[in-house]
């Protein structure tokens, strides 16, 4: 696990709301696009810092690019994060 890349990816405020938006299942990158007050080039820089963190997939459907969420780094995460609590006895 990339946890250097996780993390940078988990700081920033509008590439965690990007993620709650996938929560609810897969959207194309214009659709991400118009929830944000920022730029189509900025909300792309904030996917490929996600994507490069592997915390979210892409796949091309003709023109459209679509995006979910790769839960399984986000449990690799949650599983170190909960470690580092130790026991609570």
């Amino acid at each position: 696990m990339g946890i250097q890349k996780t993390m940078k990816a988990l700081s920033d405020p509008i590439r965690r709301e990007i993620l709650e938006l996938l929560k609810s299942g897969r959207l194309s990158a214009g659709e991400i696009t118009e929830k944000f007050p920022v730029t189509g080039p900025a909300v792309s820089k904030h996917l490929s810092v996600l994507k490069e963190a592997d915390l979210i997939r892409d796949t091309r459907e003709g023109k459209f690019i679509f995006y979910e969420l790769n839960a399984s780094v986000l449990e690799e995460v949650m599983l170190w994060l909960t470690g580092l609590k130790g026991d609570s006895k």
